[in-house]
Parts: C-alpha cells; sequence; structure tokens
C-alpha cells in the first residue's frame, strides 16, 4: 500500500511530505528490491540456488527489524523477577497535545516521557516507599491511525525501601495485603497533568514549539495561556493496568509492547481489502457490555492511508522505549543485584547472551528442507548511492 500510494501523497501533501517522511517511505518502497543487492544461497543436499534480496532496515518497515524486537524483549525479560508482578501504566495526551506534537515531536514526547516517569517515581516514593523503576515504550498511534499520544509503563509491584535499609516494599492499599494496587490512580493523574502544563509553558516561553496552522494562534502568549488553563480543568488520560494472571504473565505484556517497537503503526494482519483506490482495516472502537471493544471497517482512500501511516514517522534517531530510575543504564545492575538479593533470587544465566539469531538457525531450503550456505554476497549500497541512482522512487525529492 505504501509503495503504490506514496507518489500520490507526496504530490498530494507537500507540506506534511518533510524529508524525514519521504526519506522513510522511499526506504520502504525499495526494500527488498534489486536496489538494495542479493545474497545467493545453495542448498547443500539437493544443490538448488535460491536468491534473496536485502532489506532496507529501516524500523518503520514491517518486514525488517524483527531481530531487534526479539533482541529488546530478550533483554527486558531480564529486568524481571520471578516472584514479583509486574503493573502496565498508560499516561495519555490530550487530543490537542497529540496534534500539537504533528510539528513538535521531539519536544512534546521528550517531555512526555520526562513527566509520566517524574510524576511516577514521585507518586511511588511518596505514597508506597520503595526506590521506584520503570520501563516506558512510546506510542503515537489509535487503531484508525490518528494521532494519539501516549507512553506505556511496565512498573514492578515493589522494590527496596526508601526507609529501612535491607527490606523490600510491596505495594499495598492503606495498609491492606494485595498486590492489585500500585498507587492512586486520580493523584498519579494530577501530579503527571501538572508537570506536563509546567513543561508546556516552559517550551512555549523558551521559543522550543513551532505554532502554525491550527496552532498559530497561540503564538500569542494569552491564547497559550487559555489553552494551558483549558487543559488543567480536565481530566488526562491515565490507565493503570494490574498485574498479568497466571493465564497472561509479564512476558507476554512485554511481548505486546516489543511488537510495537518497529514495524510501523499497523500490521498486515488488520489489512482487509484494497480495492478502486481504497484500503480498508479492521480497528477497534469503543466499548461493549462486558468491557470488550467491538471491530469495525475503516475504509480510507490510498493517499489518507498514507498520509495517516506518515504521521508516526519519528525524527532520526529518536529513542522510543527507555528506563528510568533502578532500571535506568546508570543504576540497572546495582538496583538488580540488590533486588535479587532481598528477594533471594538466582542470577541470570547470560551464557548465551552474544549469540545472534543468525548463529543460532540454519536457513532451509524451499525444495527439500535441507540446510543452506552462503554463496554469493552483493552487498547493499549507500542510501546516498542509491537515492542518486535510477532505482530512486521518482517522486522522492532530495533535501537541500
Amino acid at each position: 500500500m505504501l509503495r503504490h500510494y506514496a507518489g500520490a501523497y507526496v504530490e498530494k501533501h507537500p507540506s506534511a511530505a518533510v524529508p524525514q517522511v519521504q526519506s522513510t517511505l522511499a526506504k520502504l518502497s525499495l526494500c527488498r528490491t534489486s536496489a538494495l543487492g542479493i545474497r545467493q544461497f545453495k542448498c547443500k543436499s539437493c544443490h538448488a540456488e535460491s536468491m534473496i534480496y536485502n532489506s532496507c532496515g529501516d524500523r518503520h518497515c514491517s518486514e525488517c527489524a524483527g531481530s531487534k524486537r526479539a533482541d529488546w524483549l530478550e533483554k527486558t525479560c531480564k529486568l524481571l523477577l520471578p516472584d514479583v508482578d509486574y503493573f502496565q501504566v498508560v499516561f495519555t495526551l490530550p487530543s490537542e497535545l497529540s496534534r500539537l506534537a504533528l510539528g513538535n515531536r521531539k519536544p512534546i514526547y521528550d517531555l512526555l516521557f520526562r513527566t509520566s516517569w517524574g510524576a511516577l517515581r514521585e507518586t511511588i516514593e511518596a505514597e508506597q516507599g520503595y526506590k521506584a523503576a520503570a520501563m516506558m515504550v512510546l506510542h503515537t498511534w489509535n487503531q484508525k491511525l490518528e494521532a494519539h499520544g501516549h507512553v506505556h509503563a511496565v512498573v514492578p509491584s515493589g522494590g527496596p525501601s526508601l526507609r529501612k535499609v535491607g527490606h523490600w516494599k510491596r505495594c499495598r492499599f492503606k495498609g491492606q495485603e494485595t498486590s492489585r494496587h500500585l498507587v492512586d490512580a486520580s493523584e498519579l493523574r494530577r501530579n503527571y497533568r501538572k508537570r506536563f502544563i509546567e513543561g508546556l509553558r516552559r517550551l512555549h516561553r523558551d521559543g522550543q514549539l513551532k505554532l502554525t496552522g491550527e496552532f498559530e494562534d497561540l503564538n500569542d502568549e494569552d491564547e497559550f495561556e487559555k489553552l494551558l488553563e483549558k487543559l488543567a480543568s480536565v481530566a488526562w488520560g491515565l490507565n493503570i493496568q494490574p498485574p498479568p494472571t497466571s493465564d497472561c504473565d509479564s512476558q507476554t505484556m512485554l511481548k505486546y509492547l516489543a511488537r510495537y517497537l518497529t514495524g510501523g503503526p499497523i500490521s498486515d494482519r488488520r489489512l482487509v481489502s484494497h480495492d478502486d483506490g481504497m484500503v480498508t482495516f479492521m480497528a477497534r472502537e469503543g466499548t461493549t457490555r462486558g468491557g470488550d471493544r467491538k471491530q469495525v471497517r475503516v475504509p480510507l482512500s490510498g493517499v489518507e492511508f498514507v498520509r495517516r501511516w506518515s504521521l508516526h514517522v519519528l525524527p532520526r534517531g529518536y529513542v522510543k522505549t527507555r528506563r528510568y530510575g533502578g532500571w535506568s543504564n546508570r543504576h540497572c545492575e546495582d538496583y538488580m543485584q540488590l533486588c535479587r538479593d532481598l528477594r533471594d533470587c538466582p542470577a541470570e544465566d547470560d551464557s548465551n547472551e552474544d549469540i545472534e539469531p543468525s548463529e543460532v538457525a540454519e536457513k532451509e531450503c524451499a525444495e527439500c528442507g535441507g540446510s543452506l550456505e552462503l554463496i554469493y554476497v552483493e552487498d547493499k549500497p549507500s542510501w546516498s548511492r542509491t537515492m542518486h541512482s535510477p532505482s530512486r522512487p521518482h517522486w522522492y525529492q532530495e533535501s537541500g
């Protein structure tokens, strides 16, 4: 769909098709084509030869980066202790701010990460009294591919006590023995909202926000303060999900988050049809009795489909998964060792830590199932070279 309609999208929405978006669409258009070179294999058993085109490797490509997701999942699962429950907390931006973020991705999403963690840490430490830790993943879309900025945070249900050295503190509600409570959701929501509004005011004051189009009036300080007053008067989206049950453990929760680290905002399995310039896909919408969300068909023109998909192209090099507190890179090793000591848990076996997926799995011959050996490699050319070659998509405009 992206290959087919990218050119029409760039032509119809030139101001939205900024260089990073065009670059991403161009790379995906060339993924697994002759423009990126080949690898040739020969079966050791039947001697049949096969050829595979190189992939683009872009994180937005649904065909690529599976090994990166697997690597992230393996490393993140090592943070989970066997006898500790884990909550998932979702911090969501109001719709106005999700739209504002489209022209201010880095400052707004950075602020979302910082304020979500700041509110979470402060509330856990004040209410529960233990050292907090969190792993956060950024999502920027809803089921209909519209702008919907939010972060998912995975949070331990306990940690080293801040008030009693050498003691493990488990979260509980008003002194009751329960593992189904993290913190007061209302207090956490107020803390998160307050922090974000204060941060947004600083970004505006320091001139770090691009305010154009529907937000052009917000260049006026009085108009911007009116927006902040409106945002302060409504409840912000925040959902604390209890630890998974035995039917769905914490690793399953991480597998769900791993699916959205790469590959873009929609999977192939949600696509229903592509006819007469229209793309139809399935999306969850609303709730029915019992809390289940119903599935609806969403028909869009091909150009609109690419436009919505392109809303979620992140700035080059932007990190969408981050660890904080005890799980931060600086403190993680000492924090995990302390937690294992307090919980009397054995250390993880890291003997296979450096084995790459390509080293533990051989490709199989499509003819006989035998193992394949690599007999020829045509290296993938640089993107600079590719985008100056005849293979470059005709609609791609190189940035100055």
